[in-house]
């Protein structure tokens, strides 16, 4: 292949992963991201959270926890520093005039360093980390580096929501998560799927330095118009990003639709039952 021929192919390469992500973006936010509303409610309703709300949500996605937080008349702010895809889209939900960093509204979301979101005075009453974790190696230790980078924004006592996936006999979808671990067995320790552990957001929450102040379970069900968008939205959380890296796009598609098929009903919808933990821990 000559030099240009390579150039275009690379060319060509970079482009369809950049619609990939961004395809891979709005199946989250059109299909995904709201099986975690009742998660979100349940968090808000217990906080109070409403007009004297200054929230900080960390991993924001696409951003409809914190417009949710915003119906409530909180002012909000949310980092999201590694999918740059989702915060585009959190862009056009929460600062649709200008798409800038600051709106007329105080929203503020930001792409880079926590530290990027400190506000001058006064500082967050409340941060979120509604990312579920529980299910990926390792990620529980990224969620303490967040945490240990985004706790000094809030004030003392402030309150930090942790979530995490409940235990795998009460999540149906666990079945199907499951074939992450099989088929990136040989990246098992590089982002593949495990069960969730019973004190996954304590141990978080105490290697951040917060001091644990209750918890609560919220059913959040896993609801689907049918296997095609079933298929989209659960490769849409990355839950499955090392399994396609360790075998491919083709083969993982296959095997988690399969799995889905005990929960496809007559009417061709899927819908699988899970519970979810939260966690609110107190900034000392």
């Amino acid at each position: 292949m000559t030099p240009t021929l390579v150039r275009q192919h690379l060319s060509r390469t970079a482009d369809a992963s950049r619609t990939d992500l961004g395809a891979r973006a709005r199946d989250w936010s059109e299909i995904q991201e709201r099986m975690l509303v009742p998660l979100y409610e349940a968090a808000y309703e217990r906080l109070e959270v409403g007009p004297a709300t200054r929230l900080l949500g960390l991993g924001c996605g696409s951003g409809l926890a914190l417009l949710m937080a915003a119906a409530r008349g909180a002012t909000v702010a949310g980092v999201e520093s590694s999918r740059p895809e989702r915060l585009a889209l959190a862009r056009e939900r929460l600062q649709p005039e200008t798409r800038a960093t600051r709106t007329r509204t105080g929203t503020r979301l930001v792409d880079g360093p926590v530290e990027n979101a400190a506000l001058a005075a006064p500082p967050y009453t409340l941060v979120t980390a509604f990312e579920p974790i529980g299910c990926l190696a390792g990620d529980s230790e990224g969620l303490g580096e967040l945490l240990t980078s985004a706790t000094p924004l809030a004030g003392r006592g402030a309150p930090v929501v942790l979530a995490g996936w409940g235990p795998p006999e009460r999540c149906a979808t666990s079945t199907v998560l499951r074939v992450a671990t099989k088929l990136a067995d040989p990246l098992r320790s590089n982002g593949s799927w495990r069960p969730a552990r019973r004190d996954d957001l304590e141990e978080v929450a105490q290697r951040a330095g917060l001091r644990p102040d209750g918890s609560g379970r919220v059913a959040c069900p896993f609801g689907y118009s049918g296997l095609d968008s079933a298929l989209k939205g659960l490769l849409s959380t990355g839950l499955f990003d090392a399994a396609i890296a360790a075998t491919d796009q083709a083969q993982v598609d296959k095997e988690v639709a399969e799995a889905l098929h005990p929960y496809q009903r007559r009417d061709g919808t899927v819908w699988m039952p899970n519970v979810f933990r939260y966690l609110i821990a107190r900034v000392p």
